[in-house]
């Protein structure tokens, strides 16, 4: 179990740290339905997340991901060498994409809209945040390999992956606990993590995405050389 844990922590932190799940429940606790659209959000976020971990650790163990002596099959070296390869595709364009020094980027259209959002659209916003986002759904195969392909039992990957999605839905629970139990403070507090997070977020992804990047790759190479 600990060789799944270590093997998909990386990439739950990965998600965690995401700045845009964390902005987006953080403008939407400022909304006049701020409470019931924030817990529509957390909960979106981590069912989906859930469901994704779920199917693929299934299909990863079906698929024979660990060969018979324990170790990593051959293909989940192949496929940890093009989700290293994406990740480092994707910090080059987070990195090209930064906006440049004085220039604030426009925020998406949908945050302009979250004061009119239901519960049920924060729910569908949160899940396409969480799996129909490119860098969210490669961490998350990425994640969800690493313990299909490790040494532990049903039970082992089982905890690995309530563990997974647990770290991974940080950035919409912590958030959401701050509102809830903060008090009169956890307005200032929360909008100084979304300044934060907001003017940083190029150099935060793109330090993620390259470090894993160069993780999956040296964990392809070892794979593929043994």
């Amino acid at each position: 179990m600990g060789d799944a844990i270590g093997q998909m922590l990386p990439s739950a932190v990965g998600i965690a740290i995401s700045p845009l799940p964390l902005i987006a429940v953080i403008l939407m606790l400022a909304t006049p339905k701020g409470r019931v659209n924030g817990i529509a959000f957390a909960a979106g976020w981590t069912l989906s997340l859930a469901t994704a971990t779920a199917l693929l650790v299934l299909l990863g163990s079906g698929a024979d991901a660990a060969g018979a002596d324990g170790t990593p099959a051959t293909w989940t070296g192949w496929v940890k060498l093009v989700l290293g390869a994406l990740f480092v595709l994707l910090a080059v364009k987070q990195f090209t994409g930064r906006p440049r020094e004085d220039h604030v980027a426009a925020p998406p259209g949908w945050m302009k809209a979250l004061d009119r959002f239901t519960p049920a659209k924060s729910a569908g916003l949160a899940a396409a945040l969480a799996v129909a986002n490119p860098k969210n759904l490669v961490l998350v195969v990425g994640g969800a390999l690493a313990i299909a392909g490790s040494t532990a039992g049903t039970g082992g990957k089982s905890i690995a992956a309530v563990l997974l999605v647990v770290v991974a839905s940080l950035c919409t629970t912590v958030p959401l606990a701050v509102y809830l139990l903060g008090g009169e403070r956890s307005a200032k507090t929360l909008d100084s993590w979304k300044a934060w997070m907001s003017a940083h977020n190029a150099a935060i992804m793109t330090t993620v995405l390259g470090l894993l990047g160069a993780k999956y790759i040296g964990d392809a190479i070892s794979t593929l050389v043994t």
